[in-house]
C-alpha cells in the first residue's frame, strides 16, 4: 500500500511539502505542486478523508440530500455538484429523504460530522429547522429558498410564465396546470406564475390536483380531461415524465395533440424525446444548479454578510406539441361566470392574480 511518505521521498520534498500540495496547493509553488501530483498519480495514492482532515480540518466531501432518485428531476444536480468536487480531490456523500422531515433532519445527524458542508435539494423541512441545521456546518438549499441560508433556484416560475405566454398567444383561454410533486415549495412558486400570467391575458386556469412524478400519474389525468364537460385545449404539466403518461393516455382516448388539445411540459428532460411530436418545454439547466451549488457551500460568506442566493434562466424550447386550439373550443367564461371544479378537492379555479 502506498503510503504519502512514499510518494514525498519519490518527489524529494518532505511529508508535510507533499501533503500540502495534495490538500492545500495554493500553498505551495506550481513546480512542486506539480511534480508531487505527478508522482503520485503514477503511485496510484490519493489523500483519503482522514488525512485530508488532519492537515487541512477539511474533508473534501459534501453531502447531498434529494428527495427521491425516481423524479428525474434530481440526479443531474447531483452530477453538477460531483465534477467540480471531483477535480478538486473531493466527492460527495448521498442521501435519500424520501419526501420525508423526520429523515432530511437523520440524515443531517448522519452525513454533518463526515463532511464539509450540506446541499439540501428541494427539501422539505420548515424553514426553522434549515436554520438550525445551517449552526453546525454550511448547508445551502437548492430548489428552494429559506431566509438566512444561501441558495440555488432554478427559475421555473419566470419560465412557466414564457410558457404561459405562448399558450395564450396561440388562443388558447381555457389551460391547465397539471403541478405536482405534492407539498412542493417550488411548485407554489410555479402555480402563483402561472395563475398570474393566465389573469393577465385574459384566460382561465384549471389548477389539477398536484400529482408525484410518475407515468401512471399521467395516464390517470388524461382519463380525468376525457371525461370533462367543459373543453381545455392545452395543459401545461410539471415534469416530463408524467408529460409521456399524458401524451398516451390522451392518444388511447383519440385525442391528438397538438390538433385537439395543445401539452407543454415545464422540464425538458430526456424522456422529452420520446414523444411524438416533439414536446415544447423549459430546457433546465440542472447541473448548472448543482455546480452553483457546490460553489457556494464551499465558499461560507463573511459573518454578517447576506446569504447569496444564485438565480439560474430557463429558456423556452417550442415544438410541435402547442398549436392554434380547434375551431368551435369552449372560450374562456366571463368575469362573473361562476367557476367549475374538475377535482372533488377544489384545486380548480379561474385565474387571478395573488
Amino acid at each position: 500500500m502506498v503510503r504519502l511518505a512514499d510518494v514525498a521521498r519519490a518527489a524529494g520534498v518532505s511529508t508535510s511539502t507533499a501533503s500540502r500540495a495534495l490538500s492545500r496547493p495554493d500553498m505551495v509553488a506550481a513546480e512542486t505542486r506539480e511534480r508531487v501530483s505527478l508522482v503520485a498519480a503514477e503511485m496510484g495514492f490519493r489523500l483519503n478523508a482522514t488525512a485530508r482532515a488532519l492537515t487541512t480540518g477539511r474533508t473534501g466531501l459534501v453531502g447531498v440530500i434529494v428527495p427521491t432518485l425516481a423524479n428525474p428531476f434530481f440526479p443531474p444536480i447531483v452530477t453538477g455538484v460531483q465534477q467540480p468536487l471531483t477535480e478538486a480531490g473531493g466527492n460527495v456523500l448521498l442521501g435519500v429523504s424520501d419526501h420525508s422531515a423526520d429523515r432530511e433532519r437523520e440524515l443531517v445527524h448522519q452525513l454533518g460530522p463526515r463532511v464539509d458542508g450540506l446541499i439540501l435539494v428541494a427539501p422539505v423541512s420548515p424553514d426553522a429547522a434549515l436554520r438550525s441545521f445551517a449552526e453546525r456546518l454550511p448547508v445551502v438549499t437548492v430548489d428552494r429558498t429559506a431566509p438566512g441560508l444561501p441558495g440555488v433556484v432554478v427559475d421555473t416560475p419566470g419560465g412557466v410564465t414564457k410558457l404561459m405566454d405562448h399558450l395564450l398567444g396561440l388562443g388558447h383561454r381555457r389551460i391547465a396546470y397539471l403541478g405536482g410533486p405534492p407539498g412542493s415549495w417550488m411548485d407554489r412558486q410555479r402555480r402563483k406564475a402561472a395563475l398570474t400570467a393566465v389573469a393577465d391575458g385574459g384566460g382561465e386556469l384549471i389548477v389539477l390536483d398536484p400529482v408525484p412524478p410518475r407515468f401512471d400519474a399521467g395516464l390517470a389525468t388524461a382519463e380525468h380531461l376525457v371525461r370533462q364537460e367543459t373543453r381545455i385545449t392545452a395543459v401545461m404539466v410539471y415534469s416530463s415524465y408524467v408529460l409521456l403518461g399524458l401524451f398516451m393516455g390522451l392518444g388511447s382516448a383519440g385525442l391528438r395533440v397538438p390538433e385537439d388539445i395543445s401539452l407543454a411540459a415545464s422540464d425538458d428532460l430526456t424522456v422529452i424525446g420520446m414523444t411524438q411530436p416533439g414536446s415544447t418545454a423549459l430546457h433546465v439547466p440542472l447541473q448548472e444548479a448543482g455546480s452553483e451549488a457546490c460553489r457556494l457551500v464551499r465558499e461560507a460568506p463573511a459573518a454578517g454578510s447576506r446569504p447569496p442566493r444564485v438565480r439560474i434562466a430557463t429558456r423556452l424550447v417550442v415544438r410541435d406539441s402547442t398549436a392554434a386550439p380547434p375551431r368551435g373550443s369552449t372560450p374562456a367564461p366571463s368575469r362573473t361566470s361562476p367557476r367549475t371544479s374538475p377535482r372533488a378537492s377544489g384545486a380548480s379555479s379561474r385565474a387571478q392574480k395573488g
